[in-house]
């Protein structure tokens, strides 16, 4: 990694979406709208945004709460699959698991994505040129916040599969030059009260 200064990147997944992915439900919105004042004081030089609706009413809705922050689509904040592994990547006791979980997923997806996911590693992460550390948060889906954390952490590039995010949760990784990237929190919802907490994780990962 290159750069003079430190990238801290905030990712979030989006909050509670309606059934049909049109938007967001109520919850959603006051899930987006109690992280965006959590995050009001930070310095952002930007909020980069998912294209599908439910991530851009997100960052909208976070970014109501900001100070004069942009707003910008990116599709490489969008949702798609990152990377599918072959069988012998995977560990044998979840291989089926996880190849089952992927069979869904088109030939352009399995194409596109991977293409995706290499420039959200280009864009996303790393540290910074300049004097000044930079500040920016990334509203995005499942999928891409699994990856950025499976990187920073150097695991497999299978390793993105079954690394859940919560609805509206909160995680910063710290890209600071000469060191190794840090996970300095992951799925944080203390922003939530308890009847807005576990939303998007599955049921038996629920607490």
């Amino acid at each position: 990694m290159t750069g003079t200064a430190t990238r801290y990147l905030y990712l979030v997944r989006h909050g509670e979406a309606l059934p049909d992915e049109s938007g967001l439900t109520e919850a959603g919105r006051r899930q987006a709208r109690l992280l965006g004042r959590r995050l009001r004081d930070v310095p952002f030089a930007a909020v980069h945004h998912g294209p599908l609706p439910r991530a851009e009413q997100t960052a909208r809705l976070i970014g109501a709460e900001l100070r004069d922050v942009p707003l910008r689509v990116s599709e490489p904040a969008g949702d798609y699959v990152p990377y599918v592994p072959a069988r012998d990547e995977l560990p044998a006791e979840s291989a089926d698991f996880f190849l089952r979980f992927l069979a869904d997923a088109t030939e352009e997806e399995r194409r596109h994505g991977p293409v995706l996911a290499r420039r959200a590693l280009d864009l996303f992460t790393g540290p910074v040129d300049g004097p000044e550390d930079r500040h920016e948060l990334v509203v995005t889906h499942n999928f891409l916040v699994a990856w950025l954390v499976r990187d920073a952490l150097d695991a497999p590039e299978w390793r993105w599969l079954g690394l859940n995010q919560g609805n509206a949760a909160l995680t910063v990784i710290r890209y600071a030059p000469g060191r190794p990237a840090s996970v300095l929190v992951s799925n944080d919802v203390r922003h939530l009260p308890s009847e807005l907490r576990w939303t998007g994780f599955p049921p038996e990962l629920h607490i």
